[in-house]
């Protein structure tokens, strides 16, 4: 008996299955039925939510959402080993689980969402973790297909997207992330509590899309946040001669000085300049 339902132990299924991780998919198993409960709170009310969950395995955290009461789990699982465990879930809660086997970074899951918004769960493979959440995070239109994500990431990672400017881990990511959703990590997760242990711990996030982000356009944001972090120890005058723009006309439009670093300017900042840019090009066309 789990603490959540009465499904076999996840250890007993990943042995019957032959379910070892596998470094290659970035397979890093959370067998504490707890911890994944804590994980679906997190993420909740869950009675009237479709979930999408990336990356299941065994199946823990799907059990805990359907066992905490999600409507309806979507799990896109790319390792055909795990639909067998996720089948016995399936059996156990009638109607409410959908297996996908598809790579996550190719499959929209949209179309099964019956023009219904959708909430992302999910213990994301590392490998792929940063490059899943900045796809959702370049949904358009904006709002987007889900009302909220409750993430886990690598701590580092979970930094990256909180950061705030004056902050060593604020960069691109931070950018899109906080201009487009609120962000705050809920906890933190040991590395003993998975099989096999990584070599880092884990963070929970929750990132809640803003109804109105400041105004401007995603693409050229992220190019104006690409150029000035990607030479982040030179000032901006410097580092965003690479849009192929007068870089003093940028600043000035968000009232900063050139002279100041990527890391010193807010993402209001950001949003001034990607607009200027957005004009300048409207200009030159």
């Amino acid at each position: 008996m789990s603490a959540i339902d009465d499904l076999p132990p996840l250890r007993e299924v990943i042995k019957r299955h032959q379910l070892s991780a596998r470094k290659s998919l970035g397979q890093n198993f959370l067998l504490d039925l707890n911890l994944t409960a804590r994980i679906a709170r997190a993420a909740g009310p869950l009675e009237d939510a479709t979930v999408i969950e990336v990356g299941p395995g065994p199946g823990g955290l799907t059990r805990a959402l359907l066992a905490l009461g999600a409507r309806r789990v979507i799990a896109i699982e790319r390792d055909e080993r795990a639909v067998g465990p996720l089948e016995e879930i399936a059996e156990r809660y009638p109607g409410r689980l959908e297996i996908v086997t598809a790579d996550a970074m190719t499959y929209d899951p949209r179309p099964l969402l019956d023009g219904d918004r959708a909430r992302i769960v999910a213990n994301l493979p590392y490998n792929i973790a940063t490059a899943l959440l900045i796809g959702w995070l370049s949904a358009e239109p904006w709002p987007p297909w889900f009302d909220r994500m409750v993430l886990m990431f690598q701590r580092e990672v979970a930094d990256r997207i909180v950061a705030h400017d004056r902050q060593d881990a604020y960069g691109r990511l931070a950018v899109l992330a906080n201009w487009r959703t609120e962000t705050r990590i809920l906890f933190d997760i040991s590395p003993s509590a998975f099989v096999p242990p990584p070599q880092v711990t884990s963070s929970v996030v929750r990132l809640t899309p803003r109804a109105a982000p400041l105004p401007c356009d995603r693409r050229l944001l992220e190019q104006v946040a690409a150029a000035a972090f990607g030479q982040r120890r030179k000032m901006l005058r410097q580092s965003l001669k690479s849009l192929g723009v007068d870089p003093s006309r940028l600043a000035a439009a968000a009232g900063i000085d050139p002279t100041q670093r990527a890391e010193t300017i807010p993402i209001a900042g950001f949003v001034a300049m990607a607009r200027e840019l957005a004009n300048i090009r409207s200009e030159s066309s």
